[in-house]
């Protein structure tokens, strides 16, 4: 159901409209800065999360498609933005559709088996483009995969709370306004 606060559609197209311009402008950033290239990318998935929140799964997903595109036409560094496109912008609409799900066992079978089958198309696929960095004593599959099984836990219960600080403070601030 779309929380459009009363407002119709300008208040959703304006909404998604800034969230996708934050981030695209922090995928950018991801691509230009020195350090943190990973840690940017993570904070441009973000901002769907918001329009997810405060418009829609319809929204959130508009976001991801405007920053994806957008991020494929004028950021530098095409690698932050194929893991924007394959992950990190995604997971917002997708965590919201597990998070439905009854079971809170099948929701977190079906959050990792959807994280492992993209970190197999990274690793299978776009390693030596995305990685070539890694240290040869990281390069055994079953260490990437349980580590990143690992970090994933970690990621996505952070996520939840960054959603929950934004639905507490950023969210409520909107409807007030609206």
């Amino acid at each position: 159901m779309s929380r459009n606060h009363g407002k119709g559609g300008a208040y959703l197209v304006a909404l998604v409209g800034v969230l996708t311009a934050l981030s695209v402008v922090t995928l950018y950033f991801s691509a230009v800065s020195p350090t943190a290239r990973l840690g940017l990318t993570a904070v441009a998935g973000l901002f769907p999360a918001g329009a997810v929140v405060s418009s829609g799964l319809g929204a959130g997903f508009f976001c991801y498609g405007a920053t994806g595109l957008l991020g494929l036409l004028l950021v530098p560094d095409k690698g932050n933005v194929v893991l924007y496109l394959l992950f990190l912008g995604l997971w917002p609409m997708l965590k919201s559709l597990f998070e439905r799900l009854s079971s809170r066992v099948l929701e977190w079978v079906c959050k990792l088996a959807v994280f492992n089958i993209i970190l197999a198309i990274f690793w299978f696929g776009l390693r030596e483009l995305l990685l070539p960095f890694l240290p040869p004593v990281l390069d055994q599959g079953w260490m990437i995969f349980a580590g990143g099984s690992v970090a994933f836990i970690i990621y996505d219960v952070g996520f939840s709370k960054l959603i929950a600080f934004y639905e507490a403070r950023v969210d409520r601030v909107l409807r007030k306004g609206a």
